[in-house]
């Protein structure tokens, strides 16, 4: 086992930052100085260092790409305006991480290995944290099969990595969105609960003919009756119907437990909303909004943190949406985003300091 002492350290000796401007920079295009790799081998984790960001050198076997055992998080570091940064609720990604891990029968990540190796990576790139208004710096922990072999099995020997991108909004406008009424995200028995990456793979097709017709993204549905609703694209979704917030829950396994998620509902739950984590069916929503009671759609997850969805399309039917008018989708999305860049007191212990 490798203690978090033993996470060897070699700097770059050039910063890339001087030829880079962090105001609107795009999301994922850029990375910072240096990254963790980490090795498993013989059943332990060894060989832990950070060092300066390069490429891998792969052989054309490696089991990663054609079995795909590979799995990733999305966390996010900010800046208070003192300058102090913070990364957002990462003991709840090294959980989830592990929770992949298992799914995909990938070893699990020692937390020292994943939470210092984090904070030491972040601490030594921390100039590259945004302070501009919706601007962060993304992390991405992931890990590989890495047996040089053909053969349908778990490998012996894998890679964990994190990687760092400073990076600005995702979606920076509301977005307009078709429902998905043919192919699927996830069912259940499946990995739909999993960050593993062949989801996102997966998910791309559908997506693209989605933007074919001019929308932004799918709301993805169940795979038997194409009824009820699940992520939105790679986001979770809330719909604030009457006085009510609800989304789809987690029971059925085929949705991501998501940390914004989490977030929302407990900030949710404090602006006096009503909270439903359930089955949420298509034909309701309809008729919510043709009573006039579905008052705003919206989606949340870490890259995206909260966007606004201005129109939704089922068949024939569209709803549209004044997102102007809304208040309850920008007012927890404020007040996440205070508490992400101190602005105001984190009772909730969600912010770590680096």
């Amino acid at each position: 086992m490798i203690a978090a002492e033993k996470i060897n350290i070699t700097k770059a000796v050039r910063s890339k930052l001087k030829d880079i401007n962090l105001e609107n920079i795009p999301f994922g295009k850029y990375f910072t100085d240096h990254m963790l790799e980490v090795d498993y081998e013989d059943g332990e984790w060894k060989n832990a260092e950070i060092k300066p960001y390069q490429p891998l050198l792969l052989d054309p076997s490696i089991a990663a790409i054609h079995y795909g055992q590979s799995i990733f998080e999305g966390i996010k570091a900010y800046k208070n305006a003192d300058g102090e940064a913070f990364i957002f609720r990462p003991l709840e990604n090294f959980k989830r991480f592990n929770i992949s891990a298992e799914r995909m029968e990938m070893p699990q990540v020692p937390e020292e290995i994943f939470m210092e190796g984090m904070r030491l990576l972040v601490q030594l790139d921390k100039n590259w944290i945004p302070q501009q208004e919706n601007h962060a710096l993304y992390i991405r922990p992931f890990m590989f099969s890495s047996d040089n072999m053909i053969g349908v099995k778990p490998s012996d020997k894998y890679k964990f990595m994190i990687i760092l991108c400073p990076s600005g909004p995702y979606y920076s406008a509301p977005m307009r969105i078709y429902v998905e009424e043919q192919y699927v995200r996830a069912v259940p028995g499946g990995v739909g609960y999993a960050k593993a990456a062949g989801n996102y793979g997966a998910a791309m097709y559908a997506t693209a003919q989605a933007k074919k017709k001019g929308y932004d993204q799918v709301l993805w549905t169940d795979a038997f009756e194409h009824k009820f609703v699940q992520e939105c694209g790679t986001m979770n979704v809330f719909f604030i119907i009457g006085n009510k917030a609800i989304t789809p829950g987690l029971e059925t396994g085929t949705i991501l437990a998501g940390i914004t998620r989490e977030s929302v509902i407990t900030l949710l739950k404090e602006m006096g909303l009503e909270v439903e984590e359930r089955r949420l069916n298509i034909d309701e929503i309809i008729e919510a909004h043709k009573a006039g009671l579905l008052h705003e759609v919206f989606g949340t997850g870490t890259a995206a943190t909260i966007s606004l969805i201005k129109e939704l399309r089922y068949k024939d039917y569209v709803m549209e949406f004044d997102v102007n008018s809304w208040k309850t989708a920008p007012a927890v999305k404020n007040q996440l985003t205070a508490i992400r860049y101190g602005q105001v007191p984190d009772t909730h212990g969600w912010m770590q300091k680096i």
